[in-house]
């Protein structure tokens, strides 16, 4: 096999990630479902739905992450109670049966965490498309801004809670270290050197994590990095890949990237912290690291 077509073949894996080439051949598939999960930094002065509406991919849903999310929490995008997320479905028309690709408008940012959402609600045939919106379109291929007919579809939920964690959990693995926590943010927040975009955050990280910015991951067209190229900036970033591990981030988002990434390279043990950084940042009585 050559180079090439075994990237190609590691590329297409409808439970992690698909290339743009795969969506094209299936995208007439008719329990094929794509949704559009785009979600922005408030810096970067976009709007989601507002690009949604002007051109998506043909048939993609919108998923708002940030309605979408437990309405309870003052925290940012917390993962909903499982009917809300029932209920979201149905009315977009995705459920049972359905081969699911997630994709946002930045490449591969935001479309990971609704990846890693759908994982925890136990809904397993999903995959992130590798290049977002940006490839597709570089490509060639085809956008429309006509919303798609949707059709209620009765979706199964089997949580599958070993994949989240809380403060409380994440606090007992830092002190016990019997986890690795992996922190997705850029170095100079890792480190405390840049102050926190969120008001009122102190600077830092928690306490014997190892910092993976997400953006290594990925090749400059958005992709993400082969598997052996995944497991050497795991490696060279001081994480032992035999313990149980944890991601992080600064609100959840850009945690799921490592998740995907861990995920691709058979990592099955790892969870997610929810509450990140918006959380552990927040409170005075967690504990703090700098440099």
């Amino acid at each position: 096999m050559t180079r090439a077509k075994d990237e190609k073949t590691m590329a297409d894996d409808p439970k992690t990630l698909v290339s743009t080439n795969w969506l094209a051949a299936h995208l007439s598939d008719p329990d094929l479902r794509v949704i559009d999960a785009s979600w922005y930094l408030p810096a970067e002065n976009r709007d989601p739905r507002a690009e949604y509406d002007k051109a998506h991919i043909p048939g993609a849903r919108f998923f708002d992450i940030d309605e979408i999310s437990d309405s309870r929490s003052d925290l940012p995008h917390m993962v909903p109670p499982v009917e809300k997320f029932m209920s979201r479905m149905r009315a977009m028309g995705v459920g049972d049966g359905h081969q699911i690709v997630v994709y946002d408008g930045a490449g591969l940012f935001s479309a990971a965490r609704v990846w890693w959402l759908f994982r925890l609600m136990g809904k397993t045939d999903i995959a992130v498309l590798d290049g977002g919106l940006p490839k597709w379109k570089a490509e060639g291929h085809k956008t429309e801004d006509m919303p798609p007919v949707l059709r209620d579809r009765h979706m199964t939920v089997t949580v599958q809670s070993q994949m989240v964690k809380d403060v409380t959990q994440v606090a007992a693995a830092s002190k016990l270290k019997d986890h690795e926590i992996i922190d997705a943010r850029a170095p100079a927040r890792f480190a405390g050197d840049e102050p926190e975009p969120r008001k009122g955050l102190r600077s830092g990280h928690i306490p014997g994590a190892c910092n993976v910015h997400y953006r290594k991951l990925l090749n400059e067209d958005g992709t993400m990095k082969s598997i052996p190229e995944l497991q050497q900036i795991f490696n060279a970033a001081g994480v032992d890949l035999d313990k149980p591990l944890i991601t992080s981030c600064g609100s959840g988002v850009t945690a799921a990237i490592l998740s995907l990434a861990l995920e691709r390279m058979g990592h099955r043990n790892h969870a997610l912290y929810d509450g990140s950084w918006a959380e552990w940042g927040a409170f005075d009585y967690l504990q703090v690291e700098t440099g």
